[in-house]
């Protein structure tokens, strides 16, 4: 039996590596007539704005052309940038965006992490698409401090994939919040594949939903040759967001100490020093950086296995004038971060309220390779793995697309990724939690290493906050509040969300091509 299952894999991958070919020579690349949706306009440079308490801003989705690797490609910005423009704003403010849509496929803005009413969330459980020409008035308000973003929540491959992201930047009230430093900036993360020219996404259909859209191509802040100017001494923080479809990012700058301060939603109990930062799809981090001396330093991609290059620090010889060089040696404690977690300790060892599971399920397409999982099969190198078919590295996490014949054939009619509800046996849409206002829920997230491809899933909750408490029963002792987890396969992570935002809401894995074949729940919070 053994021998038999490893020929029908040996099989079914030789049969993808054909329809593999057959789709590059008939060219999936991007496909579209965009010159009626403003394709003539070159990329521009992306701004920062400032708006206050009751501003208005005009957000528009558009084609644009702009330079990847050597070769002009349409792409998709937000008011002609990539990223978007950082919009900044205080701490409790409200603001409205009037969103158009541009483009020719339909749009939902979703703004990634705030707290803000239901029927703005973005999402399609709330809103009807927005179709091309049309327009959208969000009304958001910005309760914490921290880095948010914003991008579509409909096709998210494609849109997001092809440039469509930003960063909302919400300033603390209390200046001493955060440490003090000479500049900040927003750090988009992203990849984009390119196959014989031209951008490999198609608008039209789902693909690779066994691991999502891996690219082949890493850019940071929408460009393949990032360069950061700076000068000695400056101490630069850097809002750090993973943009990219599916690819997890281990975030570092050799030779440099990064003095992580914040999360998705705010400060850590206490700043640390660390090498490099692990940050899943739509997952953030907040970092600060000390630039001591001039010269070059590089801004990496540190996998297990490789290091990639993704761009440059630049450090002139002439010094910054107020440096925070001193501050920046400090690790301090934010009693603010402290005293809103607080009132959550009491619900960390108590025993989970939701138990659900993260698993794979291959349709009848996979040549009844279902129920297949459980046993030694043979994985992408030749190696076996046992209780899977196939999988990611030793560490939980899936650097890079290491199935690439096989992950380009399937599609959501041949995988069917699932969240299953332990307790009532639920899975994905049918799962329907109730909750009420300002009363912590306790949902313990296992990855089911035994699916037929274990991979890692960056679960996100819409509209509201949580604390990760444990990981594998260990205790998490430096806490932030978040909004998105990466459950590493294997992995057991413990959550205490704070359902503070009256409505329904969803929360699912944020890599598109599982949420798009069912990788979804439903949970409402009531009054």
């Amino acid at each position: 039996m053994k021998n038999k299952a490893i020929y029908i894999i040996i099989g079914l991958v030789i049969i993808s590596g054909i329809a593999l070919v057959i789709s590059i020579n008939k060219n999936t690349s991007l496909k579209n007539d965009p010159s009626s949706y403003g394709l003539n306009n070159s990329v521009k440079e992306s701004t920062v704005v400032d708006l206050k308490n009751n501003d208005t801003f005009d957000l528009t989705a558009s084609y644009i052309t702009k330079e990847i690797k050597g070769t002009n490609q349409t792409m998709l910005a937000y008011n002609g940038s990539i990223p978007g423009p950082t919009i900044r704003v205080a701490q409790g403010a409200e603001v409205t965006i009037n969103f158009k849509n541009g483009t020719d496929m339909p749009q939902l803005l979703h703004s990634h992490g705030v707290r803000m009413d239901n029927a703005y969330d973005g999402s399609q459980m709330v809103q009807k698409e927005i179709q091309p020409g049309e327009s959208f008035t969000y009304k958001l308000k910005f309760p914490d401090a921290g880095v948010y973003w914003y991008h579509p929540h409909v096709q998210e491959v494609y849109g997001q994939g092809l440039g469509l992201y930003g960063a909302f930047i919400v300033t603390p009230n209390d200046p001493t919040y955060f440490p003090k430093v000479n500049r900040g900036l927003p750090v988009f993360l992203s990849d984009i594949p390119i196959e014989n020219g031209s951008i490999a996404l198609d608008k039209n259909k789902t693909s690779h939903t066994l691991m999502g859209h891996y690219g082949n191509v890493m850019l940071v802040n929408g460009d393949d040759n990032y360069v950061l100017q700076t000068k000695s001494g400056e101490v630069v923080r850097m809002y750090v967001v993973n943009a990219a479809n599916a690819r997890p990012f281990n975030f570092a700058i050799k030779g440099l100490k990064l003095k992580l301060v914040g999360s998705d939603s705010g400060a850590y109990e206490k700043a640390t020093f660390v090498n490099s930062v692990v940050l899943g799809p739509s997952e953030r981090a907040i970092v600060d950086v000390l630039i001591p001396n001039a010269g070059t330093y590089e801004i990496q991609n540190q996998t297990p296995t490789k290091s990639y290059s993704l761009g440059t620090i630049t450090v002139s010889e002439e010094k910054i004038d107020n440096s925070f060089e001193k501050q920046f040696t400090v690790l301090e404690s934010n009693i603010a971060t402290i005293k809103s977690i607080d009132p959550f300790r009491s619900y960390f060892n108590k025993s989970p309220d939701k138990t659900i599971s993260l698993t794979l399920d291959m349709g009848g397409n996979m040549m009844g390779m279902q129920g297949m999982g459980h046993g030694n099969h043979m994985m992408s190198n030749g190696s076996t793995m046992g209780g899977s078919m196939m999988g990611s590295s030793p560490d939980g996490i899936e650097w890079d697309d290491s199935n690439q014949m096989m992950n380009a054939t399937t599609n959501k009619d041949s995988i069917k990724w699932k969240i299953k509800d332990q307790d009532t046996g639920k899975e994905n849409k049918d799962i329907n939690w109730v909750f009420k206002k300002d009363q912590p829920v306790k949902i313990r997230i296992f990855n089911d290493p035994n699916s037929m491809h274990p991979m890692q899933h960056p679960i996100h909750f819409h509209g509201q906050r949580f604390l990760v408490v444990s990981r594998n029963g260990v205790a998490q002792t430096n806490l932030a509040w978040k909004d998105t987890v990466l459950v590493k396969s294997g992995e057991t992570v413990d959550i205490v969300l704070d359902p503070s935002n009256v409505g329904t809401w969803m929360a699912h894995c944020h890599i598109s091509e599982h949420l798009e074949s069912g990788m979804m729940l439903q949970f409402v919070v009531e009054k």
